[in-house]
């Protein structure tokens, strides 16, 4: 006997969400509905590579997430024997692996495998306005994702709740969105281009201060200071300097020409440096004092007045940690992402880390002037890095740094020139540093759409229980 069809009032009182299940209040002509009631749901089918080309013969193959690349479907392989079919205007969603990558299908025909569905949509839901409303809840989605490979599963989709609005609503909230999400668009846009401007004159600026041109009219105007072949003297009578020496500087390794007061030095012959070290983690009464202890992630071209953990003397006296002073420049040693290479300036007595290295304050050289000096050389220096399976830099490797050494009057000129000019450079950088605010602005953009807080609601249009009827007496005849 054949399964009985249930009436139209049977499907609508499944399709309409309980109000103690709807996500947030919606116009009074709007409705909240299964996502599964209004659209229709593929599940594809993986192939065997046997029967896929990458001849572009059949119909293109959309593998998984790694198809779906800055909103546009990148193809790789194509299939002459499609068996689960995505037409143009579907809405495919990634559900296995990297899930939650949607895109509204451009191709004319694809094949899906079990890592896409395709969402598509009849005359009563326009796919643009479920494609926006979907980026709202993907979220939603992506937390119900289950199994060591994260899954989203049919019911996932078919049971997600659906804010359902008569057809010329959807559209104007689709053409409203498109617009605003424009001019958003625009606006990212122009944040980008500040912010490569941004990094490259301040690079500019960098170079030229290491160079001597920042203070080229300084020269002419203080021509009868103590030069820096005079102040390398004094640090070598000094013996402030407590390091093995280096190595001769060869003409090969100049980078350019500096002014005639100037020399070329390596760090190792005007700074001590050394490293920290790590109490031991199976003491926990070490990490229960008073002396700020630094790691590599607090080291971020900041002043440093805190620090995240704080040991006691029993820990420096019982570790390679040393009480480091005031001014000491801090240089992250290890990291494959941003850190390595990253300084900082210590404005109280702490004690670091094995993984950074730190530069002793001296009266010969400034150190803001090597703190700038380290922020000029960022990328160089992380290209220098070595090390096995990750590249790290050491307090040997750095020791050998080449350091263009200004007499010491004309230092203070360099960094007080530097920090009047970058100081200017704020207001660049809080626009470049505006980009999460954009986010935010996109988010609450589709927020308000399915509020219907966008002006674009005219209550006075069939009620969205209307169309769902009409959905639904399609599915009984």
């Amino acid at each position: 006997m054949s399964k009985k069809k249930k009436t139209v009032n049977e499907l609508l009182e499944e399709a309409l969400v309980l109000e103690d299940n709807q996500p947030y209040e919606v116009p009074e002509n709007w409705k909240w509905v299964r996502m599964g009631s209004v659209i229709t749901l593929l599940s594809g089918r993986d192939v065997s590579a046997k029967v896929c080309n990458s001849d572009g013969k059949g119909i293109p193959y959309i593998m998984g997430a790694s198809n779906i690349v800055d909103n546009e479907l990148t193809i790789e392989r194509w299939i002459e024997t499609p068996t689960v079919v995505g037409v143009r205007g579907d809405v495919l969603i990634s559900v296995k692996g990297t899930v939650g990558k949607i895109i509204i299908q451009e191709l004319e025909e694809v094949h899906l495998s079990r890592q896409i569905m395709a969402l598509r949509c009849n005359d009563k839901v326009l796919n643009k306005y479920l494609y926006l409303y979907i980026q709202t809840y993907i979220e939603k989605l992506k937390e119900a994702a289950k199994g060591i490979i994260p899954g989203i599963s049919r019911d996932d989709i078919l049971n997600a709740p659906f804010p359902l609005v008569p057809l010329n609503e959807q559209k104007r909230i689709a053409e409203k969105v498109e617009r605003l999400l424009g001019k958003v668009e625009e606006a990212q846009q122009l944040i980008e281009e500040a912010k490569e401007t941004y990094e490259l004159r301040r690079a500019a600026i960098l170079d030229k201060a290491f160079r001597g041109e920042l203070t080229r009219k300084w020269r002419e105007t203080n021509p009868n200071v103590v030069d820096a072949e005079t102040l390398y003297s004094k640090i070598k009578e000094s013996q402030l300097v407590k390091r093995k020496k280096t190595k001769d500087i060869n003409n090969n390794e100049l980078r350019y020409e500096l002014p005639s007061t100037w020399k070329w030095v390596r760090l190792g012959d005007v700074f001590t440096i050394t490293s920290g070290g790590t109490p031991k983690r199976s003491e926990p009464e070490y990490y229960e004092g008073d002396i700020p202890w630094i790691k590599t992630g607090e080291v971020k071209w900041n002043n440093i007045y805190e620090s995240e953990e704080r040991i006691t003397s029993e820990a420096i006296a019982n570790s390679s940690a040393k009480l480091l002073p005031i001014n000491t420049v801090l240089v992250a040693m290890y990291g494959q992402g941003l850190t390595r290479g990253r300084a900082s300036i210590l404005g109280i007595e702490a004690a670091c880390n094995q993984a950074v290295c730190a530069l002793l304050p001296n009266e010969y050289v400034s150190s803001n002037l090597l703190f700038y000096y380290f922020m000029e050389g960022y990328q160089r220096f992380r290209q220098i890095a070595k090390g096995g399976n990750q590249e790290n830099l050491s307090a040997t490797v750095i020791s050998d740094f080449l350091f263009p050494l200004p007499p010491l009057e004309e230092q203070k000129a360099i960094v007080d020139t530097l920090q009047n000019i970058l100081n200017k450079e704020v207001i660049v950088k809080e626009v470049v540093n505006i980009e999460i605010t954009i986010d935010e602005l996109k988010q609450s953009i589709l927020s308000k759409v399915f509020r219907g807080e966008l002006g674009t609601n005219d209550p006075s249009e069939e009620n969205a229980i209307e169309v769902l009827k009409e959905v639904l007496q399609e599915q009984v005849r």
